[in-house]
């Protein structure tokens, strides 16, 4: 192929605003012409006995800029013809929108954007309902060694950490109460104050913004970077489902570690905030054990605990949701970790709000 093209001759005639190409036009001769020529007007090629496809790419460019292409023959007229109709057109440059048209058109791509993402929410808890469903008429097909470690690796290991944050937030919650009702003499309502708040909202509401944090983004982690060595194509290749596989025991653990969590705040949260009140307003451990009993009803321990399940599966499946997101890079699996933190605690306060309105309505 090289000593061919070493055959290959171009010849190349300047004349004013008029080019002159003869002999052979083809990729090889090509870089002869790689200079570009001032006030082109013409090209005659009635000289030109060979023309390949980068021949033909370069006359359809010079025609595009409004050059006149001359003597041609008719095959190498429908070769350039070829060419140029091939040639990628790019798009008409958009204006930016602005001040207004701006504004509006943020808005409607974030909310275009909000549904896509509730669609695909719904399509992931449709996927794990449906794999917990096969699970339930065929027991074997589940794996319950997945299970207890995910339960271990969500629940156990988050048992510090929750503990410790439900402690804080009593002495808090105490020593504030104390500040604020000691100024009208009702000190002693701290212990509703205390009660009433961890065990209905702060106790199952922060635990739940923590395992978001940290269980969201492990699995959002765990299933990407299976994404993204391709190992989930290849469970879809030897006929294994990663909804069962991947999907099922995560959020499953979730459901069944997150109400336990939730005890384990309260009560640490109210063994925080017994202390504080022992030690800034004289109540002993008995009469705070006397007030929560006699002042605070069951119904708010049932409260709090029934959020616990719809936390873990909307924390659960956002988690998996944002892992089958991932792409092939690293710079993908970091992008969707952050989102998926984000939306989870984002999606637990929502659930949150909406729990209230609806515990108000029915008087609990």
């Amino acid at each position: 192929m090289n000593d061919l093209s070493q055959d290959q001759n171009l010849s190349v005639e300047l004349s004013g605003d008029s080019l002159r190409l003869g002999g052979s036009f083809t990729v090889w001769t090509l870089p002869q012409l790689a200079a570009p020529v001032p006030a082109l007007r013409r090209i005659d090629l009635s000289g030109l006995t060979r023309l390949d496809t980068a021949g033909a790419n370069y006359l359809a460019g010079c025609a595009a800029q409004g050059i006149a292409i001359e003597g041609l023959s008719e095959t190498q007229a429908k070769l350039v013809d070829t060419v140029a109709a091939a040639r990628p057109v790019p798009d008409a440059e958009r204006n930016a929108p602005r001040g207004w048209h701006a504004l509006l058109e943020g808005i409607g791509r974030g909310v275009v954007g909000a549904l896509i993402f509730l669609r695909e929410i719904a399509e992931y808890l449709g996927r794990f309902l449906a794999a917990l469903g096969r699970a339930i008429l065929h027991p074997t097909d589940f794996r319950l060694t997945s299970l207890v470690h995910h339960c271990q690796e969500t629940g156990l290991r988050a048992v510090p950490i929750v503990a410790l944050m439900s402690f804080l937030i009593g002495v808090v919650l105490a020593f504030q109460g104390a500040a604020q009702l000691s100024q009208f003499g009702a000190e002693i309502f701290v212990v509703e104050l205390i009660s009433i708040s961890i065990l209905r909202e702060l106790g199952i509401l922060l635990t739940a913004i923590i395992v978001a944090g940290r269980t969201a983004s492990a699995l959002t982690a765990s299933i990407g970077s299976m994404k993204m060595r391709e190992e989930i194509d290849a469970m879809r290749t030897l006929g294994m489902d990663p909804d069962m596989i991947l999907i099922l025991p995560r959020v499953l653990a979730l459901i069944i570690t997150l109400p336990i969590l939730g005890l384990i705040a309260n009560i640490a949260g109210l063994i925080g905030g017994a202390i504080m009140c022992w030690i800034e307003l004289g109540i002993s451990p008995s009469m705070f054990r006397y007030r929560l009993i006699s002042e605070t009803g069951v119904e708010h321990v049932i409260v709090g605990l029934s959020k616990a399940p719809v936390f873990a599966l909307v924390i659960g499946v956002i988690g998996c949701h944002a892992g089958m997101k991932v792409g092939k890079d690293a710079e993908s699996l970091g992008a969707q970790t952050s989102k998926a933190v984000v939306n989870a605690i984002f999606a637990v306060i929502v659930m949150d709000a909406l729990f209230s309105i609806f515990f108000a309505e029915v008087g609990l």
